[in-house]
Parts: structure tokens; C-alpha cells; sequence
């Protein structure tokens, strides 16, 4: 208040810092290679590609506030608690927390985006099939599908009949509005149908892959959540084991809390539980499909 600074662009400002990415030599070779990158500006990015295929960007200021106010909250907690350890930990922790929860419950719109995509493909490809007709199988069954599918497929239509009746090019707009690679290996063999009807049936392989895929999630969704609620039940007994201590044993209580040696013990224990956060996150997404 004193400086007169605007916490809303502060948090603007660092975002945007974090989302830049200076282009190295390295850096495109990895791209090249195609390994995976890491860190806190993939994890921005990718909470934004989130927000912009649920088309809610207009949520990104608001978590990136979320994220500079809990900054700021995990420095004070340090200072409360006289615990130097604990500062930089708390504050990077607590700058993560929006972003991790926005690709956590994520999870569960690609897990309706996949079954959506399951039934309105096979629909859509079944009267293709029958009627020969790109247009009027999308037409006969708009009305039955269901968000987040429904969207698309009805700009589609309205693309074809308003602005442009080249329904190949409709379809690489199509193609780029899910993403989803199913999706798009799909409307790619719909582009090659234009030119070749044969192909046609060559759809149905394609569509069964989103049943492979949801087969393959529901074995496995007991070892991805298993993970999951041994995390929560670990993290609960950990931390509430501190003040617990404080009614048994005040002088084990006040080693950890008053003495150096507790102090990087008690924060050591936060940065584990901050990286096994991570890694939980990580591992609940649902499979997907890769070419």
C-alpha cells in the first residue's frame, strides 16, 4: 500500500516472466527430440491450454491473483512461525497450489471428453457410413449429442452452410477445436473420405480406439487413485502429528518447532509433501490415446 503497487499486475508481470521462454540452442534440440519439458513454465502453460479448451481464460487472472496471494501467505506463515526454512519452500508451494488444482480436476473433463467422443463418433461415422453424406450425418444427429461435442460439430454446420462450402476445409478448422488425437486421426480419414468414399469404413477402427482407451482407464483407475488417497491419508497424519505433540510430548514438540535442527527437519518434511503433491498430480491423469 506504502509503494502503491497493484498486486493484480504484479501477478500479470510475473506470469507473463514465467510463461516466456527464451529460445536456446538446447532448448530446440529437446523440442526436436521430443522430450518432455519440465518446471514451473510448463506447468503455466499448460494449466492455460487447460483453461483455453474448457474455454474459461478468463479464469488465468484470477488463478494467477490465487497464486501471488498464497506467495505472500506462505512468507508470513514462515515469519510467524520463525521458521527462515520455511519461506521459500511455503511461498513456492502455495504459488503452485491454483495451478496443480486446475490440471487435477482437469482429469475429469478429458474423462467426458472421451466418452463424449466415444458415443457421438460411432453415431456420427454409422450414418456416414449409411448415408454417404458427411453434412447430413452431422445433421441427423446434432441434436443428440452432448456438450463438450456438441459445440464444435455445431459450428461445423454453421461454417458449411454460412460462410464457405468447402467442407474440407470446415473439417481442418474441425480438427483443431479438440484436442484429442483420436479426434483428430478421425477427422483426418473423414478429410481422406472426400476424396475416396471407400475409406469409409476404415472410420470404424478409429472410433474403437476410444473404447480401448476407456477399457484400459477403468483397470487402471484403481492403481492411479490408489496413490491418490495413500498421499491424503500420509500428508494428514504428518502434519497433524506437529500439534499433536503438543499435547504428548511438549519437549519433543518444542524441539521441532523452537530449536535449527527441527526447523529443517519441519520444512524438509514440507518440500517432501510438496513434491509428492507434484507427482500425484501427475499421475492421476487419464490415458490417452498417442500416435
Amino acid at each position: 500500500m506504502l509503494l502503491k503497487l497493484s498486486l493484480g499486475e504484479m501477478a500479470a508481470d510475473i506470469i507473463q516472466k514465467l510463461q516466456t521462454e527464451k529460445k536456446t540452442l538446447r532448448g530446440m534440440v529437446e523440442a526436436a527430440e521430443g522430450k518432455r519439458k519440465r518446471g514451473v513454465r510448463k506447468l503455466i502453460n499448460e494449466t492455460w491450454d487447460i483453461l483455453v479448451v474448457t474455454q474459461k481464460t478468463n479464469m488465468f487472472s484470477i488463478l494467477t491473483l490465487l497464486a501471488v496471494i498464497f506467495f505472500f501467505a506462505g512468507i508470513l506463515i514462515g515469519l510467524m512461525t520463525k521458521n527462515y526454512f520455511l519461506i521459500p519452500i511455503l511461498s513456492c508451494g502455495f504459488f503452485l497450489l491454483p495451478f496443480w488444482y486446475v490440471i487435477f480436476t482437469a482429469n475429469a473433463y478429458k474423462k467426458q471428453l472421451n466418452g463424449e467422443l466415444e458415443t457421438g463418433l460411432s453415431i456420427i461415422t454409422t450414418s456416414y457410413v449409411r448415408s454417404n453424406d458427411f453434412i447430413r450425418a452431422v445433421e441427423e444427429n446434432i441434436n443428440i449429442l452432448n456438450p463438450p461435442l456438441v459445440d464444435p460439430f455445431r459450428a461445423f454446420l454453421n461454417e458449411n452452410k454460412l460462410i464457405t462450402s468447402n467442407v474440407k476445409l470446415a473439417l481442418e478448422r474441425l480438427r483443431e477445436k479438440i484436442d484429442n488425437e483420436v479426434f483428430k486421426e478421425w477427422v483426418d480419414q473423414v478429410i481422406a473420405c472426400q476424396q475416396d468414399k471407400s475409406l469409409k469404413f476404415t472410420l470404424y477402427p478409429i472410433v474403437e480406439k476410444l473404447s480401448d482407451i476407456r477399457t484400459v482407464g477403468l483397470d487402471l483407475e484403481y492403481l492411479i487413485y490408489g496413490p491418490i488417497k495413500d498421499f491424503v491419508s500420509m500428508t494428514a497424519l504428518v502434519l497433524g502429528s506437529v500439534p499433536l505433540l503438543f499435547f504428548l510430548n511438549k519437549s519433543w514438540y518444542n524441539n521441532i518447532m523452537h530449536t535449527s535442527i527441527g526447523k529443517a527437519t519441519l520444512a524438509g518434511v514440507v518440500l517432501v509433501i510438496f513434491w509428492a503433491l507434484a507427482g500425484m498430480v501427475r499421475s492421476s491423469r487419464p490415458i490417452e490415446y498417442k500416435r
